[in-house]
C-alpha cells in the first residue's frame, strides 16, 4: 500500500510536511516537494485570492505535487454576551501592559464550509492534493473536487471519524494522534476526545478501513517513521519537525523555544483559539486557561482575543502570550534546510533497526 500511495501522489518518499497555518510557507512546501516529499500550504486563514497567490508562489518554485489545506469547522456563531465575558476575563492580562482588550471580537478565519469562492478557486487551480481539517465538506463539494482529479485527504482522530471519511469517498486518512502539535482535527469538539496516541490510533484503524493511512503526531525521525509503517501507516505527516527549517515562517522566539526545548512542555488547550490545540506551555495555558474561566467564544473568534493579547504583550517586549504550536517531541526538530531534512529522514527511514 505504501508504494501505491507514492504512485498515487507522484512522490518519491512517504514524507508529508504538515500544513501549518502561520508557519508553513510556499518556500517550505516547494522545498519539501522538490526533495521528493509532499509539501503543504495552509489557506484556512486567507480568502480565495490569498490562496491563489500562495498556490502561484509554490508553483514558481516547483512543478512537483503539493497539498493545499482548508479548515472545515462549523462556521462560528457570534455570541456578544459570551464574547464580552471572555474579554472581561482577559482584561487583567491586557492591563499588565497598560492596554485595554478590543471592543469586540471577530470571526477572523472563514470556514471552507461557507466559502464557495475557495471551492471555485481549488477547482480552477487543481492542486495535486487538497486536505480537510476539522471535518468533511458537503458531499457535492467532495465529488466535484474528485472529478477534477484532486486527491483528497481528511484528518481523523478516531475510528468513527475514519469510517465517515471512507464513506464520503475521500482518498487518504490522516490519522492524527494526541501527540500532534497545533489543532486537533476532531470533527466535533463538544464531544469527548478519545485522545489516542498516534500508533494506537493506527492500530485501531488498520483493518477497519481500506484507505491508506498517514500517521501524524510525534514523528520526528526516520526510526519513528519506520515504527509508523509497522503499525499500518503508508506515509507520515510531520509538522513540528519542519518548524525549525529556515524556509518556515516561525518567528525567532518560537525557534529559540525549539532550540532550548528539552526542559519545556506542551499541553492541549482550547483557550487560545476556541478549539483544542497543542502548543508550548506559557501564560496562555497556565493563566488564561486557569480553572474557572468563562465559556469560550466559538473558534476562531476566541483566537482574535489571543492575537490581540499577544500584540499588546509583544509591543511591550514580552513573549509570555505568544502562540507557539508544537507536538510533544518538538524539541527534536532539526534546524536545517527542508530539502536536507527530507533527504536525512529518507536515509534514516531505510537504515536497519
Amino acid at each position: 500500500m505504501r508504494h501505491d500511495l507514492l504512485s498515487k501522489l507522484d512522490i518519491r518518499y512517504p514524507i508529508i510536511q504538515a500544513p501549518m497555518a502561520g508557519i508553513s510557507t510556499p518556500a517550505l512546501a516547494a522545498a519539501v516537494s522538490e526533495a521528493g516529499g509532499l509539501g503543504s500550504i495552509a489557506v484556512g486563514t486567507v480568502n480565495a485570492e490569498g490562496a491563489r497567490a500562495a498556490i502561484a508562489a509554490v508553483r514558481e518554485k516547483t512543478q512537483r505535487p503539493f497539498n493545499v489545506n482548508v479548515f472545515t469547522h462549523a462556521p462560528a456563531q457570534a455570541d456578544p454576551a459570551r464574547e464580552a465575558a471572555w474579554l472581561d476575563w482577559l482584561r487583567p492580562h491586557f492591563a499588565r501592559f497598560g492596554a485595554e482588550p478590543p471592543a469586540r471580537l471577530n470571526e477572523i478565519y472563514r470556514s471552507f464550509l461557507a466559502d464557495e469562492a475557495m471551492l471555485a478557486l481549488l477547482l480552477e487551480q487543481r492542486p495535486a492534493v487538497v486536505s480537510f481539517h476539522f471535518g468533511l465538506p458537503p458531499q457535492d463539494w467532495i465529488d466535484q473536487l474528485k472529478a477534477a482529479g484532486i486527491v483528497l485527504f481528511t484528518t481523523a482522530t478516531s475510528l468513527e471519524e475514519a469510517l465517515r471519511i471512507e464513506q464520503a469517498g475521500i482518498d487518504v486518512i490522516v490519522a492524527q494522534g494526541i501527540e500532534a502539535g497545533g489543532h486537533r482535527g476532531i470533527f466535533d469538539p463538544t464531544q469527548p476526545d478519545p485522545a489516542l496516541p498516534t500508533f494506537e490510533l493506527l492500530e485501531q484503524l488498520s483493518g477497519k478501513v481500506a484507505l491508506p493511512l498517514v500517521a501524524a503526531g510525534g514523528i520526528m525521525d526516520g526510526k519513528q517513521i519506520r515504527t509508523a509503517f509497522y503499525h499500518g501507516a503508508s506515509a507520515v505527516q510531520m509538522g513540528s519537525a519542519f518548524i525549525a527549517c529556515p524556509e518556515s515562517s516561525a518567528p525567532p522566539h518560537h525557534r529559540a523555544l525549539i532550540a532550548n526545548g528539552a526542559a519545556l512542555e506542551t499541553a492541549m488547550s482550547a483557550v487560545i483559539s476556541g478549539r483544542p490545540a497543542r502548543g508550548i506551555v506559557n501564560k496562555l495555558f497556565t493563566e488564561v486557561g486557569a480553572a474557572g474561566h468563562p465559556p469560550l467564544p466559538d473558534y476562531p473568534i476566541t483566537y482574535d482575543a489571543a492575537k490581540a493579547l499577544h500584540a499588546a504583550a509583544s509591543g511591550n517586549g514580552s513573549q509570555d502570550y505568544s502562540v507557539n504550536w508544537g507536538g510533544t517531541n518538538f524539541a527534536q526538530a532539526r534546524a536545517m534546510p527542508a530539502g536536507g531534512l527530507v533527504a536525512t529522514l529518507a536515509a534514516e527511514m531505510i537504515e536497519p533497526a
